[in-house]
């Protein structure tokens, strides 16, 4: 005897999987994630709320202190060899080393950080992170079923 058919729901299948590198890097270059058109920053670190292009909301993006870290971390693995081979081949007085690296920090550490926050964002949204998931057919739903509502 043939088993029953049994149907299922297609909201129940998984999203289609989103490609983390082009996400990243529309990020890094300050684009929306989803089109890679729209502008993902209306100021130097403020997020847009969404993109004027696509329309992909942004507002409940959750970067905090990530890109912050990373920056550090990076500018970091950059200039600290590099400031160790110039003290210890060269030696030059305090007075260059601090006229040298700090403003490559700060100038780096400034130029690096929106690009970071973008590509942060972008890995959000590849993952589904922080409500990046929901499409507008399912966020009331979402909305009702935390409330107790039906």
């Amino acid at each position: 005897m043939a088993s029953p058919a049994v149907w299922t729901n297609q909201a129940d299948a998984p999203p289609p999987p989103r490609d983390a590198w082009q996400a990243l890097a529309r990020g890094f270059r300050s684009r929306c994630p989803h089109c890679g058109e729209g502008k993902l920053f209306r100021a130097f670190l403020k997020v847009t709320d969404s993109c004027s292009v696509c329309g992909e909301d942004f507002s409940h993006q959750r970067a905090d202190d990530f890109p912050a870290y990373l920056v550090i971390l990076i500018v970091g693995h950059l200039l600290v060899p590099i400031a160790l081979f110039v003290e210890t081949e060269y030696a030059p007085s305090y007075a260059v080393q601090l006229a040298v690296w700090l403003p490559l920090a700060l100038g780096l550490s400034l130029a690096l950080l929106q690009p970071v926050k973008g590509a942060v964002v972008g890995l959000q949204w590849a993952f589904r992170m922080h409500g990046f998931g929901e499409t507008a057919a399912t966020a009331p739903l979402a909305e009702k079923s935390a409330t107790g509502l039906q």
